[in-house]
């Protein structure tokens, strides 16, 4: 009995060794290889990465805006890694969030006049509905002709951006020469931390962050716990044995796919209803390709997710701080996040270190 418990626990602390190694790895020496590199052009790397940390948490008003540029992060990273739990790659997540904002900026403005309490969570379904909708017809094809999900929903996101640049520049052009949309009203705007508690000092930081959080959890309990989840996840794994024990692998597929683009198409509506007040061309960042890298780091867990947002946000909240106090171009930071992406496949080298770990318990308990 006592070597069975030992070995149980032995078993449990590798497993989670086997979790929380990779993502570690890859950040440790994405961190390194990025050093040697400012160092070779001639910089001070340690002054470089403290001015990064200074400009992404050095304050509230630091800390506040780390949050914002995780916000949008948080949403396509739960809409990547659900995706590739069901065995699924949705690409798309840019193009869905896209539509999402759509949706914002119109009803923002359509349902002007109503208290915010009833206009923030309809904006908030009705964004995440676009996205569902955006997503159904890539699910549909997965799901009937086999059509790959990468380039379905690629070329659905070059579609999905051009119609609002044509929107912004044509039918919901505001009066004046940018291609934009009008200002929303206040009350369809979602309340900054500021407005709750004004001695925060979190700046333009905004309740979607919460908002994202609180997905997250939600998303974690409905894979974990779920029907939905369940068969989402055996599919993922297998499809071929899911579909022999009784799943619709079809029928999954289109409910996972499009579950995936509702939580891209939240981070759209966010961005429209808590940052800009408005819609204009080219309003992301590359939000959706972004969370890509976001969901691979926390290896699909979507409450790892909400740590890889904030590390990617944090990097792009100290760029500039990282510019203006140690004189690093604040690309260097593009090649971090380039070199975490990369060295993903590091989990690889942490399986390995850790097999000495393994062996030594499976010794033990022999």
């Amino acid at each position: 009995m006592e070597r069975a418990g030992k070995a149980s626990v032995t078993h449990r602390l590798y497993g989670l060794l086997e979790q929380i190694a990779p993502p570690l790895v890859s950040v440790v020496i994405a961190l390194a290889i990025s050093s040697l590199i400012i160092w070779v052009v001639g910089y001070d790397p340690v002054r470089a990465f403290s001015a990064l940390f200074d400009g992404a948490f050095g304050g509230p008003r630091q800390i506040g805006e780390t949050m914002l540029r995780s916000t949008p992060l948080i949403f396509t990273g739960l809409a990547v890694a659900y995706g590739f739990r069901a065995g699924l790659f949705n690409i798309g997540a840019e193009g869905q969030l896209f539509m999402g904002g759509l949706v914002a900026a119109w009803l923002g403005v359509a349902l002007a006049g109503l208290p915010t309490m009833v206009i923030v969570p309809i904006i908030l379904v009705a964004g995440a509905a676009a996205g569902m909708a955006w997503a159904f017809i890539p699910a549909l094809l997965k799901a009937r002709v086999g059509a790959h999900e990468v380039i379905t929903t690629m070329m659905f996101t070059f579609i999905a951006r051009y119609i609002v640049s044509w929107l912004v520049t044509g039918p919901l052009k505001a009066p004046g020469q940018i291609p934009q949309t009008v200002q929303l009203p206040a009350e369809s705007m979602l309340p900054k931390f500021t407005d709750i508690l004004p001695e925060l000092g979190t700046g333009r930081a905004h309740l979607g962050f919460v908002v994202g959080i609180a997905l997250a959890v939600v998303v974690w309990w409905v894979l974990k716990h779920t029907t939905l989840g369940y068969e989402a996840r055996a599919v993922g794994f297998n499809p071929w044995a899911s579909e022999t024990g009784g799943i619709s692998v079809s029928l999954t597929t289109v409910k996972s796919l499009c579950l995936s683009g509702a939580l891209a198409a939240t981070a759209g509506v966010t961005e429209v209803i808590g940052l800009h007040g408005r819609l204009f061309d080219q309003f992301s960042a590359g939000f959706g390709f972004t969370g890509i890298a976001v969901a691979l780091l926390a290896r699909n867990n979507p409450l790892a997710v909400i740590m890889t947002a904030m590390l990617f946000g944090a990097l792009s909240a100290g760029s500039g701080t990282m510019q203006l106090q140690a004189d690093v171009p604040s690309k260097v930071v593009f090649i971090i996040q380039g070199l975490v992406v990369f060295l993903v496949a590091a989990q690889q080298l942490a399986v390995w270190l850790l097999r000495p770990f393994k062996a030594r318990g499976g010794v033990e308990n022999a």
